[in-house]
């Protein structure tokens, strides 16, 4: 194999797996209007299918509905559908999901 065979295969191969990274699906927390006439989940899931394309696909990603201090969800979402639902009637934002740790130990009295 030639040096320029050999880097042209390694550009494609970087090319496929910068697409893959960005493409991958994460988890965002999605803060919604209160539906009104509709239950929580109901009004989350068919907000989800305007993006994902299907009830089923929607449900797929659905990972929880928030209905009591918020309104909201969590789903695993690709970059481009973050930015797809964010344009969806009702999204008021965003966010990608963190783990948070405490500091302290076991003794926090201390």
């Amino acid at each position: 194999m030639g040096t320029a065979t050999g880097v042209g295969n390694l550009l494609v191969l970087a090319i496929l797996i910068a697409t893959a990274v960005a493409d991958s699906a994460a988890v965002h927390i999605v803060y919604t209007e209160q539906p009104h006439g509709e239950e929580p989940e109901a009004f989350h899931i068919r907000t989800l299918s305007a993006v994902l394309g299907s009830e089923e696909a929607a449900k797929d990603a659905l990972l929880y509905s928030y209905k009591s201090a918020a309104s909201g969800f969590s789903a695993k979402l690709t970059p481009s559908q973050v930015a797809q639902l964010s344009k969806q009637p009702g999204v008021l934002q965003i966010v990608p999901s963190r783990r948070l740790q405490l500091h302290g130990g076991p003794n926090m009295d201390e």
